[in-house]
């Protein structure tokens, strides 16, 4: 479960006028997932939220990311994760990341704090009671502003199938290439609101690292709303052993209107 609640976090260069003229998102907004392993068991549930604030003087969204395991796979693996972005209104560029989490028993309390300017994140490891400074990649983005600037990135009109979006991402300690493939459009079948509703969708291929979690490199398959809002939709993953699903099941605070599709 903790994969696809990262998947979803991971889905949120831009000069500043061009962010606000064509930003996907606005304060208020607010999603939950339900997660389902092997596509009938219920593993849990993720909310994002987003609200304004000023973070040292600097106007910055900040948006809260919560994931926890519910039903019997509480009992032996219980889950219990917030991630937190402070990253700036006009730029998208990250100022701040927080990673505080519970998986079975495995914790973590990180928070990183970016300094673009030179190049620098200074990681603060609570836990460990460290702290260091990595060098990072231009133009860097932490694991939730990436889904923010991803949304804001990505031209509907401009894809063509098999085009390949790559950017830069920081997480816990060091650098990472993120690469996602366009798989093409689709119109799917979701129930949101408590309404079944047929949307039109982009696919996409994250790609992730084949080996002890997922079966290979092309395991994870996103489905995003191909309107102006551009948000996740579903999740799927195949997994060394079984699988796993989150759906988009409520919202709230689009800044678009959502586009149905009518029989």
């Amino acid at each position: 479960m903790k994969y696809i609640l990262t998947v979803i976090l991971f889905f949120a260069g831009f000069q500043a006028s061009e962010v606000e003229k064509e930003s996907a998102f606005q304060e208020g907004e607010w999603f939950k997932f339900e997660m389902s392993y092997s596509g009938f068991l219920k593993a849990g549930n993720a909310t994002l939220s987003v609200n304004e604030t000023k973070l040292e003087g600097k106007p910055v969204y900040h948006v809260v990311g919560k994931g926890w395991t519910t039903g019997a796979i509480k009992w032996f693996f219980k889950v219990k994760d917030r991630y937190e972005s402070y990253f700036d209104k006009a730029t998208g560029a990250p100022y701040k990341f927080i990673r505080k989490i519970d998986e079975g028993g495995h914790t973590k309390d990180i928070e990183i704090n970016f300094d673009h300017q030179n190049n620098i994140a200074e990681v603060n490891n609570k836990k460990q009671k460290e702290t260091k400074k990595v060098t990072t990649e231009q133009d860097v983005q932490d694991m939730v502003s990436m889904y923010y600037y991803l949304r804001n990135k990505i031209e509907i009109s401009d894809l063509k199938e098999g085009d390949e979006i790559e950017t830069n991402m920081f997480f816990d300690e060091e650098n990472y290439g993120f690469k996602l493939k366009y798989l093409g459009k689709e119109t799917i079948e979701v129930e949101i609101n408590g309404t079944e509703v047929k949307v039109k969708t982009i696919k996409f291929r994250p790609y992730v690292m084949a080996g002890r979690v997922f079966k290979e490199e092309e395991s994870l398959t996103l489905w995003v709303s191909a309107d102006k809002n551009k948000i996740p939709l579903k999740i799927k993953a195949d997994l060394a052993v079984g699988s796993l699903r989150a759906d988009l099941v409520e919202f709230k605070g689009l800044k678009h209107s959502f586009k149905i599709e009518f029989d």
